[in-house]
């Protein structure tokens, strides 16, 4: 495995892992987003025992102790498995998280208190003016999946830190301006892993309002260009081929041999 360290838009940093026996023959990437402010933010952790490889590469743009905050998209092993570990190694850090993630896992699991952050709040990390990071915290219930999922959205560069939303198969470039839409799709159908078609789809194109320049994705390629026709794209995408019509007429053994009513 290697992981390498790629800045996809002004001082945010793409950590990239990839596991080739992970998901099938193409393999799969496990991506942490790192913001340079003056409080540094880290989107993921990764799993536990890849810790060493992503603290090695955080290493690479600022001190690990350095750390102020800790941040995931939803609670899940490689999202969020060496939370502990980053709190143990950067003693000012806090994990950032919604209410409701505070509440049902992080009050319990995190070593130190996290920091719940209410629907729309913005956190400053600091800088100069021009410079300044402030990353918006969105409540995304479910989407695309876990009920306490959300994303952030960093507004001076435009980048969306949108977690397994728009997740690739491969180990594609670090960003790219190539449409998205279609491997995101064709993992979908691999993994069905989005759940509550109908709010996910609106819950994407509320999201595209948001108009940005940068998708920072977990898994694969993140995407520079038209972020709002992306959203958009995917949403319809979704609407169009996981609406229950559809799943049911392409899997009719979803209902075979079951004890359902037969009229």
């Amino acid at each position: 495995m290697e992981t390498r360290v790629d800045e996809i838009a002004d001082g945010i940093y793409r950590i990239s892992t990839f596991v080739p026996d992970v998901a099938g023959p193409a393999g799969f990437t496990f991506n942490q987003f790192l913001i340079d402010a003056e409080e540094p933010l880290l989107f993921h952790t990764g799993m536990r025992h890849l810790f060493p490889r992503v603290s090695e590469a955080v290493g690479r743009i600022v001190p690990v102790d350095q750390l102020r905050w800790l941040a995931f998209g939803h609670v899940e092993a490689d999202e969020c498995g060496a939370m502990n570990a980053f709190l143990a190694a950067a003693p000012r850090a806090e994990v950032a998280h919604g209410l409701q993630g505070c509440l049902v896992s992080l009050n319990d699991l995190a070593d130190r208190p996290p920091r719940p952050l209410a629907h729309g709040e913005t956190l400053d990390l600091g800088g100069k003016e021009v410079l300044r990071r402030r990353v918006l915290h969105l409540n995304t219930p479910h989407v695309p999946h876990n009920w306490e999922a959300r994303v952030l959205f960093e507004e001076t560069t435009g980048t969306l830190l949108c977690g397994d939303l728009f997740t690739q198969l491969g180990d594609g470039p670090p960003v790219t301006d190539h449409d998205l839409v279609e491997p995101a799709l064709a993992a979908e159908e691999t993994f069905r892993q989005t759940s509550c078609l109908t709010a996910a789809v609106e819950t994407m194109r509320s999201l595209a309002h948001l108009a940005p320049r940068t998708l920072a994705v977990m898994h694969g390629s993140s995407y520079y260009g038209d972020g709002a026709a992306a959203l958009r794209a995917l949403a319809d995408g979704y609407a169009e081929r996981f609406s229950p019509e559809v799943a049911f007429a392409a899997r009719p053994s979803v209902l075979a041999g079951s004890n359902a009513p037969r009229g």
